[in-house]
């Protein structure tokens, strides 16, 4: 027996059960509704509702009854030294970049087998694409996720691929070649794997062990009239990418 099955914590699982489900429901939830999505009993999950107001992870709409998540979650987050380091260095960069090639742009770290998204600036123009702040992606359903792992240590992306099964099934020696090229190459350039006529655009920001701390991401989109070239913004990224690198103590790309 190992130690996750000798040391159990029940209540502990009811309580992030609960954060976890209204997570990825991305909305209110009744607390019936809870404990339908959970297959446990209203009673079981009352006590949980109760502390988990009182320490302010949810809250509860009084005219719905419906629970939500608050930002706290978030808020604590972004106490983690790398986060914190992160947004704080990334914030200036994204705004001029955003306005630079009027596309938005997102960061990215991982967490776990998933990507998820720290910063967002969106563009100044009329149109935006932009993808929510706190939103978790698969790793492989995301070119950030892609773009982290291709300049990942390599003991990493070994694991990575013995513990991550790629979604469609691609074969390891395939999804090696095209990490490598994008590690090779500096950034990774694609079509959306969730927008159509999205092409991402995205590149590793390198911490000081020259391992990628995240990924800064545009979601380009085409414009009839005065839009930035596609070539000009993968440029300005670059450019942004190796700046945030470069104040956490990472190389600057002519150093690599």
């Amino acid at each position: 027996m190992d130690n996750t099955e000798k040391y159990k914590a029940p209540a502990l699982d009811k309580g992030l059960d609960i954060i976890e489900i209204l997570a990825s429901e991305g909305a209110s939830l009744t607390q019936g509704e809870i404990a339908n999505r959970l297959e446990r009993s209203v009673s079981e999950i009352f006590r949980m509702l109760v502390v988990l107001r009182k320490r302010g992870l949810i809250a509860l709409d009084e005219q719905s009854d419906r629970y939500y998540l608050t930002t706290h979650l978030f808020e604590l987050a972004n106490r983690i030294p790398i986060v914190k380091r992160l947004t704080v260095a990334a914030a200036p960069v994204m705004r001029q970049l955003a306005k630079d090639c009027n596309q938005s742009c997102h960061l990215a770290a991982r967490s776990q087998d998933s990507v998820v998204i720290v910063g967002q600036v969106d563009n100044p123009g009329n149109n935006v694409l932009s993808v929510r702040m706190g939103a978790r992606i698969e790793l492989w359903r995301t070119s950030s996720g892609r773009v982290i792992l291709a300049n990942s240590d390599p003991a990493e992306i070994d694991k990575a691929f013995a513990t991550i099964p790629h979604p469609d099934g691609i074969g390891v020696d395939q999804l090696r070649k095209e990490l490598a090229e994008s590690a090779s190459l500096g950034y990774e350039q694609m079509e959306s794997f969730v927008v159509k006529g999205v092409e991402n655009i995205s590149a590793p920001i390198l911490g000081f062990d020259g391992f990628a701390a995240a990924a800064l991401t545009i979601p380009y989109i085409g414009r009839h009239h005065g839009g930035v070239p596609i070539e000009d913004c993968r440029e300005l990224l670059l450019v942004a990418a190796e700046a945030i690198s470069v104040q956490l103590g990472g190389p600057a790309r002519a150093a690599k």
